[in-house]
């Protein structure tokens, strides 16, 4: 009969004990952890203040949230037991009639965020390289040392244009594999015109191309180039157009010579019923997604105005539904940001060496602007 009894571990002197982490890959023992945005439920206990009363203004959400058809349409989930369907083609169909792209060039993930993870396990091997232009969202940084590649910063200009010399450089001196670039870039707002774009693709790197914040710039989306470009993606989201950043839809398109793999490798449920079904709704409301940015645009105009009377900010003009501001007079970024949270309102703030001094304010509704602008009055 088998012993029940447990099997006791013995540890030879003079041997390294066994531990869980010695089975982790090496170059994750040294990453650090990628920092996101608190969310509602731990701003509220920290701040001690409830969730509608905390105005948000540091994630570049969309603060009007989705049309009223997605409500509905989540309510009436029929089938939320059964699993969702990989290839999302309700979804990628819909996409197709409101960007006027082939469906076969679309593919549709949990987030962007997922989308930019996807691109780099099929693209790059270990020790490969990247051109990440600073300063820029940082996941394309993040993503890559998760996946054991090398970045290589070309830092932008002054005014936040890229320096497309330099990226011409090290393409040619250090080789890498693609380069993430981001239109309007986040956290300053500039776009990046059709001719700048064009000499970057003639370059023999992959270009991620992120849209992300599209629909507030006044320019086209260039999905359409995928088509023509065999060294091109764009990737878009739900989360800012839509307001559906807590139910993560974002999408991208891609050659078919590259699509084939993505499709391979990514996961097989990847987009949940819950979040195709709100996406297809959204799209069902053109108008209200069109009324939503407008209203946003002109509340970035406004705000952009009263940032400019404030004697220690001095603000960027952006193209997307955040403004980047220096903070200058001797105030200090950090502490600003620390003293608007004591009243409930939530900037960003920033600790790399890109954006020492800077704080960047999200679009809100114009009741939250007059919040935000009466706490600048008195925090300093």
């Amino acid at each position: 009969m088998a012993s029940t009894l447990p099997v006791e571990q013995h540890v030879n002197d003079g041997q390294p004990r066994l531990t869980g982490d010695s089975f982790i890959r090496t170059h994750l023992r040294k990453l650090s952890p990628y920092q996101p945005i608190l969310p509602f439920e731990v701003l509220s206990t920290r701040l001690g203040r409830k969730p509608e009363d905390i105005i948000k203004l540091d994630a570049n959400e969309n603060p009007y949230g989705p049309p009223p058809e997605v409500s509905e349409a989540l309510g009436s989930l029929k089938f939320p037991y059964i699993y969702p369907d990989p290839e999302s083609r309700r979804l990628r169909a819909a996409l197709a009639e409101d960007s006027g792209l082939e469906a076969d060039y679309i593919l549709v993930g949990c987030g962007a965020d997922e989308l930019i993870d996807l691109i780099m396990r099929c693209v790059l091997d270990p020790g490969d390289k990247i051109v990440d232009c600073p300063p820029t969202f940082t996941m394309y940084e993040f993503d890559a040392a998760v996946n054991g590649a090398r970045v290589i910063k070309v830092p932008r200009k002054p005014d936040f244009s890229l320096d497309v010399e330099l990226i011409k450089d090290a393409a040619e001196r250090e080789k890498p594999k693609c380069i993430f670039l981001t239109s309007p870039n986040n956290p300053d707002g500039s776009i990046i015109n059709d001719e700048i774009l064009l000499k970057i693709l003639e370059l023999p790197i992959l270009v991620v191309l992120d849209e992300a914040y599209i629909e507030f710039s006044g320019i086209a989306s260039r999905m359409q180039w995928v088509k023509k470009h065999e060294n091109l993606i764009v990737l878009r989201t739900f989360s800012k157009r839509a307001g559906l950043a807590g139910l993560r839809v974002g999408y991208g398109a891609f050659p078919l010579s590259i699509i084939e793999y993505l499709w391979r490798a990514k996961q097989p449920y990847n987009v949940s019923v819950a979040a195709e079904v709100s996406a297809c709704a959204a799209l069902q409301n053109p108008t209200y997604l069109e009324n939503v940015k407008d209203a946003l645009l002109q509340e970035r105009d406004r705000l952009f105005k009263l940032l400019q009377e404030v004697p220690f900010l001095n603000p960027y003009p952006s193209h997307s539904n955040f403004i980047l501001c220096e903070v200058t007079s001797g105030v200090d970024a950090k502490k600003l940001k620390e003293d608007l949270a004591k009243f409930g309102v939530m900037i960003r703030h920033y600790n790399n060496k890109e954006l020492k001094g800077y704080v960047r304010v999200s679009v809100g509704k114009p009741e939250q602007t007059d919040i935000l602008m009466e706490c600048l009055r008195r925090v300093v």
